[in-house]
């Protein structure tokens, strides 16, 4: 239970601090009417949350904190399946109670309107900053998830220095989120999208199978990547033993 209560907590830190930043940002403008900046500073924040979980959960549960990595680690055979079920059922409750709490902090602001203001949650189309399409959206999660899974499970691999996967991993959010952002405001992470979802409803409630799907497709893909491209090398047969010798 140590390990479905960590990545609850974990998923619901990484939902209210990012998901907060991301809403202050563009919701609340906080940077005016700059979206780099905007989009900087939510890449950082999901980044930095996300390096530090890995260090303080990471001996804990391994810090999934998200359903498309729990799937990789799954497809790469490194967990049960009854176990990837308990991480999945944990991770998307912390994603809610994220979301709701940070509604709750939010709410006590008058400048504060979930229809207006939202919660930081994923679009496509008119809510896109390049207002892209579904196909558009639907690729854009698909090819950001499989970088990011990839990373994830290269540097969690036996071959990979423990010490310093916390930052490649959060260093790799933050990547996926500063191309993501501006696109379809980046999920790569099922859970942190459908909690915002379910308290903003309307149009993002309406949208969120894709940020489910996609994320989830894409972790299939990187999990297929890891293992063609990590495959142990065969072992080479020794030359037989020199006969004059």
């Amino acid at each position: 239970m140590r390990k479905y209560a960590a990545e609850l907590v974990g998923t619901l830190l990484l939902v209210y601090f990012a998901v907060g930043v991301a809403t202050l940002s563009f919701g609340f403008e906080l940077f005016g009417t700059s979206p780099a900046a905007g989009v900087v500073a939510t890449a950082l924040a999901f980044g930095l949350v996300l390096l530090v979980l890995v260090y303080a959960i990471g001996p804990v549960s391994g810090c999934h904190v998200n359903p498309a990595v729990t799937l990789g680690v799954l497809l790469a055979g490194r967990m049960r399946p009854v176990e990837a079920v308990g991480y999945w059922a944990a991770q998307f409750a912390g994603g809610i109670l994220g979301a709701l709490l940070l509604w709750a902090t939010f709410a006590n602001s008058p400048d504060y309107s979930r229809s207006v203001t939202g919660l930081g949650a994923d679009r496509w189309g008119a809510k896109s900053l390049i207002h892209i399409d579904m196909g558009g959206a639907f690729l854009t999660e698909v090819v950001l998830t499989a970088l990011f899974v990839f990373i994830v499970l290269a540097m969690t691999s036996e071959a990979a220095i423990p010490s310093v996967s916390g930052v490649a991993i959060g260093l790799a959010l933050t990547t996926v989120h500063l191309v993501g952002i501006p696109i379809t405001g980046t999920s790569v992470n099922p859970a942190r999208s459908l909690g915002p979802a379910l308290v903003v409803g309307g149009g993002a409630l309406s949208q969120v199978w894709l940020f489910i799907v996609a994320p989830l497709a894409g972790a299939a893909v990187a999990a297929a990547a890891h293992g063609w491209l990590q495959r142990p090398a065969k072992e080479t047969p020794l030359p037989p033993p020199d006969a004059d010798r």
